[in-house]
């Protein structure tokens, strides 16, 4: 039988992931040789070429791919059994950390950290805020246990390295002026703004997001400022230089701005949690996961 060796497995994933051999040391907090040097010896000990030169890069072979796909429930499986055991030997106690992005810390982690703080004391919750790119490198590289984000950034279904729980379709409502002529109208649509000067950041998710409920209505909006955070988002709507797009998760309620439901064509962003595959069979992640998604559902009767 071949010997197997975990870590090298690791590393040759991380491989897969990372793209190059730099990347992968740095994401290892190894040194580049030291990561080629463990990739070699796997490559001996399994018999195979496990990796090709490509210019100054090097990509997975067939064989290594082959090896991946086996090492994935070998993974999934470790990760199950390390839950069982910290469950065996805690109980009830454990750290969970969590990686969320801005919206989501004070909407879902915070309530579900006080949720937690009074239904199992001795689970202690570490959160991080942290977008969606960070939230699964840290995830992936086991810095973090549970990672908060949009659905839309978020690794595909498919991918076997975690677990996805859908958590929450989080209505966008629109911020208008007080004496704008729409902020009465009864049934307002998406569609009715079809003319209005928007605010929304240059790029990134929100403005993907923005155009994207736009253009779904019908339209395309024409940016006439651009801000990233919803202080000055509102402050710039309260002055009647424009009107934004606000999920409601985000609790932002100011003076001299109205926020209004919009009608059938009423746009959402969906949040999930994810985990890495198997973890969520340990007790703390699980009760973790738990707490979110009720605070998620109480959100979701708003």
């Amino acid at each position: 039988m071949l010997e197997w060796d975990i870590r090298k497995l690791q590393i040759l994933r991380t491989l897969r992931e990372q793209g190059t051999v730099t990347a992968t040391a740095e994401a290892l907090r190894m040194t580049p040789s030291a990561v080629s040097q463990q990739l070699t010896n796997l490559a001996k000990q399994l018999g195979v070429p496990l990796l090709e030169a490509r210019g100054r890069r090097v990509r997975l072979t067939d064989a290594a791919r082959l090896v991946l796909r086996h090492a994935e429930a070998v993974f999934e499986q470790l990760e199950r059994a390390d839950a069982e055991l910290s469950a065996y030997v805690h109980g009830e106690v454990g750290e969970v950390r969590v990686a969320a992005f801005s919206t989501a810390v004070p909407a879902l982690a915070v309530p579900a950290v006080r949720a937690l703080r009074a239904t199992h004391p001795g689970v202690s919750v570490r959160v991080r805020e942290a977008e969606a790119g960070e939230a699964y490198e840290l995830l992936a590289g086991g810095e973090v246990d549970l990672a908060l984000s949009l659905a839309a950034q978020a690794p595909e279904v498919g991918d076997g390295r975690f677990t996805r729980v859908e958590l929450l379709a989080d209505p966008l409502d629109v911020a208008l002026p007080p004496g704008h002529a729409l902020a009465t109208v009864e049934g307002l649509r998406l569609a009715d703004l079809a003319g209005e000067s928007w605010i929304f950041g240059g790029s990134g998710p929100w403005s993907d997001i923005t155009r994207g409920a736009c253009e779904a209505a019908g339209f395309s909006p024409r940016q006439g400022h651009s801000a990233a955070g919803w202080t000055a988002i509102l402050a710039m709507v309260e002055a009647g230089m424009g009107v934004a797009l606000v999920p409601r998760m985000a609790a932002v309620r100011r003076d001299g701005v109205v926020m209004r439901e919009l009608g059938a064509d009423r746009p959402v962003r969906h949040v999930v949690a994810a985990v890495r595959r198997g973890s969520e069979a340990g007790v703390a992640v699980g009760r973790v996961l738990s707490a979110l998604e009720s605070v998620a559902g109480r959100l979701a009767r708003w």
